[in-house]
């Protein structure tokens, strides 16, 4: 079935036409142009800023002129993830979807539907002549997977709306409130390179893949593996049997997604060679046993490469295994009072070594700055060899239960499903807070159809709760007064 016939078609139609178009975060001066020329031709007054944030303005349909203006914001970029056997080029290609029963999927790569389904909803809304609703301002950043420096680069005279209505939400039974802040952490640090004999050396390429990965924020309580984690404890085991030396290791592209891929470079002594299939098949089965409840389909192989000398000396070699084996991964702390709302965490998301260089990367969360700034100091102790950088630091957003809006979305949302929704905050950063620090008296709220997987090529998104979704956005804006 095409995408573009499925209900609601205007909903599936603009997610198809922005789902041709390559968005990744830092990368979207084609999405910037498109909606741009979407707006103009719809005769609506139409904005882009410096950053490439794009505002558009719909005036409220008759008897509702001068109701609440809404803002409708979603962002425009993208996570970029495929599998390894993939040769999908997101830079050139436009996502191949299917639908299976009830939910649309990619072909081997991330969908998009975080957050294309909430930004085609956006401009299902202001491309409508049936609607009912009240003034619009449509906002559209950029850059929210990587930075949020689309969010963070508004000011107070862009958007006269009272009421902001966030898209960007993956559950279709739970209205947000709140969520945590965050912020990048940079570690780059340069070692002497060690030159061994190559007669006395064969050079390994481990190759880890399978891994399930997922959301560093929605995802994280699942304790699902990482890959750097895995890659590393694989070469302490490597290490401590086999005198094994590192050469190189890559793995991760986004502090926001778990790493589910990667690989590293080992050099192995050729008197230890005989042994080493056992052994490491013996690691392998170590691994894949730890992680069978969370990444069945976990595979680490090894073949031979060609030869390299340099490879770390062993002291960096060991203060890189101690490090990664000693820094805080996943769940810190749980919010207290509040069943199965994590508080703090942290994702281990990248690893660059080779050429004389270290570079990792980490995304920590918190609702406490405190807490948030305890789990950084932990980072920077850990790797005392190397340079610690804090990057992009965002505000979490604070709920306000007592908020009219919510009053108001809680009612709409009973009269459509008769059941409440769920209220709740969330430990995956919004932009909210961020648009909150610059409109503190704008009223707030967050909500989206379900959505599995996401920042992942398992991303899909649920049929009957777009369906579900759409309605609901119905219901509300004819309601705000």
């Amino acid at each position: 079935m095409k995408i573009t016939a499925l209900e609601p078609k205007v909903i599936w139609q603009h997610f198809d036409a922005i789902n041709a178009i390559p968005r990744a975060s830092n990368r979207e001066e084609q999405i910037i142009d498109y909606m741009i020329s979407f707006g103009k031709s719809l005769g609506l007054k139409t904005f882009v800023d410096a950053t490439g944030n794009v505002i558009i303005k719909k005036p409220g349909t008759h008897g509702k002129e001068d109701h609440k203006t809404v803002v409708l914001q979603g962002h425009l970029d993208m996570v970029h993830q495929k599998e390894v056997t993939s040769n999908f080029d997101f830079a050139t290609e436009g996502i191949q979807m299917y639908v299976d029963g009830d939910w649309v999927k990619a072909k081997e790569t991330t969908l998009g539907a975080d957050n294309g389904i909430g930004v085609a909803a956006i401009m299902s809304v202001l491309s409508s002549k049936d609607m009912e609703h009240p003034p619009v301002e449509a906002l559209f950043t950029i850059d929210e997977e990587k930075g949020m420096t689309g969010a963070m680069a508004l000011t107070k005279n862009q958007l006269t709306g009272e009421i902001l209505l966030n898209l960007d939400s993956e559950e279709d039974d739970i209205i947000t409130i709140g969520c945590a802040g965050g912020v990048d952490v940079e570690i780059k640090g340069s070692y002497d390179i060690k030159l061994l004999d190559a007669k006395e050396y064969e050079l390994f390429e481990i190759q880890l893949n399978g891994l399930t990965g997922g959301h560093s924020g929605v995802d994280i309580h699942l304790n699902r593996a990482n890959a750097i984690l895995v890659l590393v404890e694989c070469l302490k085991e490597l290490t401590s049997k086999f005198d094994c030396r590192l050469h190189s290791m890559n793995v991760g592209t986004l502090t926001n997604v778990i790493p589910r891929n990667g690989t590293m470079v080992i050099a192995i002594r050729e008197d230890k060679l005989s042994a080493l299939p056992h052994g490491f098949q013996s690691i392998q089965s170590k691994l894949q046993k730890k992680y069978e409840g969370t990444d069945p389909k976990l595979s680490i192989t090894s073949e031979v490469t060609e030869n390299a000398t340099g490879v770390l000396d062993v002291q960096t070699q060991k203060s890189v295994i101690d490090a990664i084996l000693n820094l805080p991964n996943g769940v810190f702390s749980w919010t207290q009072g509040v069943e199965g709302l994590v508080q703090t965490s942290n994702n281990i998301a990248i690893a660059k070594i080779g050429e004389g260089q270290v570079f990792f990367a980490c995304h920590s969360r918190s609702s406490v700055d405190s807490e948030r700034d305890m789990l950084v100091k932990l980072i920077r102790d850990s790797f005392s060899f190397a340079k610690v950088n804090e990057v992009g630091p965002y505000p979490g957003w604070e709920p306000k239960p007592d908020s009219p809006l919510l009053e108001i979305a809680q009612k709409c949302y009973e009269e459509i499903n008769e059941f409440p929704p769920k209220v709740e905050s969330i430990h995956a950063g919004l932009e909210c807070g961020i648009i909150a620090g610059v409109y503190p008296k704008m009223q707030m709220i967050s909500f989206g159809p379900n959505i599995l997987g996401a920042h992942s090529p398992e991303e899909r998104v649920q049929l009957s709760s777009v369906q579900k979704f759409w309605k609901f956005l119905n219901k509300l804006l004819q309601t705000i007064e």
